[in-house]
């Protein structure tokens, strides 16, 4: 049975790409998907996914806020954060915080399949 992931990114485009990814190249399957961190945190209770993939800049709640609430919620929650080369401090916040890995935009396939397998073992 595949590994069930929960795409997180304000942007569609981010999602699809990410979607495509994971489920051609790594035979994952997607559970849902979420445009912000508020509906993050929702879907993460409802859905219970094997990983979620969490955007960091996001509107109404960021990644690192549903980041902590998810972790806070479910200790062994797998968390990969996606961020932009410029926003350091807030991937040294979301690794601090219980993210497992991160995936640098724009997305280079072998590397998101990488963080995701390594995460799902962990």
């Amino acid at each position: 049975m595949p590994k069930r992931i929960l795409i997180v990114d304000d942007a569609l485009i981010m999602r699809m790409m990410i979607k495509d990814i994971l489920t051609v190249s790594g035979g994952y399957e997607i559970c849902g998907e979420a445009a912000d961190g508020l509906e993050a945190i929702e879907k993460y209770k409802e859905l219970k996914p094997d990983l979620v993939t969490m955007d960091i800049i996001m509107p109404k709640c960021t990644g690192i806020e549903a980041l902590k609430e998810i972790i806070r919620n479910d200790k062994s929650a797998k968390i990969i954060v996606i961020t932009a080369i410029d926003q350091r401090e807030a991937l040294m916040d979301a690794i601090k915080s219980g993210a497992k890995d991160f995936i640098v935009k724009p997305f280079d396939e072998e590397r998101v399949i990488s963080a995701v397998s390594k995460a799902l073992k962990i």
